[in-house]
């Protein structure tokens, strides 16, 4: 535990209200919160529970949409609710800074890396364009970015997820703030790779005595980061505790939810024992490239109709290159991928109409994945209009029963935007919008890694109950160990592109496991606090920054 210190943020009765049907609605209900210098705390709670509203405010700021409509916010002495704007923007990046959950969607791509780390120091004048790149690369080393003094120079396209998450860690201590907001800065991240953002980000803050807010809703992250836990739903306090106490024995009926492990697990499901059955997808000897970068090797598996493929390994492994050569995205530059025992087009520009229809997918990123300028009727009922020919009262019905098969209202979504939308609830009108061209096979990205553990099970659940109705065959892309337990038949092992094990799920589970199987396993986070730096005394750093890096 910290020592109690100063105190550098003190919000006291915080409300916001949120703008929705041309009336303002109070979404974050008069809420609490000390921070002290060098204090970590961690806010949890399921999507929509007001975590990432309640750090934005924490900088003086409401997003678009939103207003803060009462109560105090003080940061070392300064009044934040009451401060001009430019006085705010003066503060944001110098003395607080945000790190965002998708560094992919914060990063500007037509920028280096290095270009935007040092945008902050040179323009608040701490530091000049050389001695910012230096300092760049000296918080490179201490992150074990790869290439530490290389890297910045690449553009954000240019590096694997993990790398461009922790380099904008560094970013945000450009100016040594002394306070960051992490905004799920490790929820799209495989397991190995989440272990060596943990670890930096947790040496950044105590090298520097960082205070620190960490927004997540994985609860064996957040035991590991946090000296103090907040537990929020639906924009309330439920309770706080130190993190000990608060995983020993918490004390509402909603954190014992929380804390309750992942009860769903549908029963396996066996391929067809027929000879002469047809998987509905199959991937054979499929070799791929970006440019002249070989980045799949000799890649081969099958996935038959009702059943679930799980597909895993740590970032820049070729899961989600796999996927982009079965949509047609990236044509393969050796062996084919079959529909139905019939060969694809490698390009899904020579594909039909209805060969596009039957396979659909479920991107990682909803940020990035939904248009911010349309409404959700819109953007759900495009693929039923193009692939159904539904019009008029039919397309608006089609979209009020998407809507409902992933419990979303209609009559109060239906012409909302993406920003007014939680992150789980983004995702979900993902899950919509592939559904609305009625496919038989979907590739599932990431499709639960933005949701809370709660929510995160009743998608699963509703994925389960679309494959028993509709017989849907999923590739399910996931670092979440946890969720291929649930919902996965057969599990597929990739690393550096090629799949070094793969079997159904219960033999996958059982040792004698692969090396990098095992990797995987014992990297998945428990919930005790002592566990990551266990993990790190064990393993050594180098170790563990070798698997990240890959």
């Amino acid at each position: 535990m910290v020592p109690k210190k100063d105190v550098l943020l003190q919000i006291k009765d915080l409300r916001i209200e949120g703008y929705s049907d041309e009336n303002w609605i109070e979404i974050v209900h008069g809420v609490d919160l000390t921070l002290h210098k060098g204090e970590v705390l961690g806010l949890i709670g399921e999507s929509g529970a007001g975590k990432s509203t309640i750090g934005l405010a924490a900088m003086g700021f409401a997003r678009d949409g939103c207003r803060i409509s009462g109560g105090s916010i003080e940061f070392d002495g300064m009044e934040l609710t009451t401060t001009p704007e430019s006085d705010l923007r003066a503060l944001r990046g110098s003395r607080i800074a945000y790190v965002a959950q998708s560094a992919a969607a914060s990063f500007n791509p037509a920028h280096r890396i290095i270009d935007q780390h040092t945008e902050a120091p040179i323009q608040y004048r701490i530091q000049k364009r050389v001695e910012a790149q230096e300092d760049a690369m000296e918080l490179y080393h201490r992150l074990r970015l790869p290439n530490p003094d290389e890297i910045g120079f690449r553009y954000p396209h240019q590096v694997s997820g993990g790398q461009l998450q922790r380099a904008m860690t560094a970013m945000a201590m450009a100016c040594r703030p002394d306070l960051i907001i992490f905004d799920e800065p490790t929820t799209a991240l495989d397991v190995t790779t989440q272990i060596e953002v943990l670890a930096a980000i947790r040496d950044i803050v105590d090298q520097f005595n960082t205070a620190a807010i960490y927004i997540t809703h994985d609860l064996a992250v957040v035991a590991q980061m946090a000296d103090t836990i907040k537990v929020l739903l639906k924009g309330e306090e439920v309770e706080e505790a130190p993190t000990e106490q608060m995983l020993d024995a918490p004390s509402e009926d909603y954190t014992k939810s929380l804390w309750a492990v992942r009860s769903f697990k549908r029963p396996q499901k066996e391929r067809p024992a027929a000879a002469d059955a047809v998987p509905i997808v199959s991937v054979k000897n499929v070799d791929a490239a970006y440019g002249k970068i070989q980045v799949l090797d000799d890649v081969s598996f099958d996935i038959y109709a009702g059943m679930t493929v799980a597909v895993v390994g740590e970032s820049g492994s070729g899961k989600s290159t796999t996927a982009r050569c079965i949509t047609g995205l990236l044509p393969p530059t050796k062996g084919e991928i079959l529909f139905n025992g019939e060969a694809l087009p490698p390009r899904y520009q020579d594909r039909s109409k209805d060969q596009l229809r039957q396979a659909q997918m479920i991107y990682q990123m909803a940020d990035t994945a939904l248009n911010p300028k349309i409404r959700i009727s819109e953007i759900i009922g495009r693929p039923a209009q193009f692939y159904g020919g539904l019009r008029g009262a039919e397309l608006k019905n089609r979209v009020d029963e998407l809507l409902d098969l992933i419990e979303l209202d209609p009559a109060k979504f239906y012409n909302r935007f993406p920003p007014e939308l939680s992150g789980g609830q983004k995702q979900r009108i993902g899950i919509a919008r592939a559904l609305a061209a009625e496919p038989t096979f979907i590739i599932c990205d990431e499709v639960t890694s933005a949701l809370d553990q709660l929510v995160a099970e009743g998608i699963l659940k509703l994925l389960d109950k679309l494959q028993q109705d509709l017989n849907l065959a999923y590739m399910f892309i996931t670092h979440d160990l946890a969720t291929v337990r649930s919902i996965a038949d057969e599990v597929v092992v990739m690393q550096r592109g090629k799949v070094v094990e793969q079997g159904p799920k219960e033999k996958m589970f059982t040792p004698p496991h692969h090396p990098y199987t095992d990797l995987l396993l014992s990297s998945v986070p428990e919930m005790d606090p002592n566990w990551l730096t266990t993990l790190l005394e064990e393993r050594g750093t180098d170790s563990i920054g070798e698997a990240a890096n890959v």
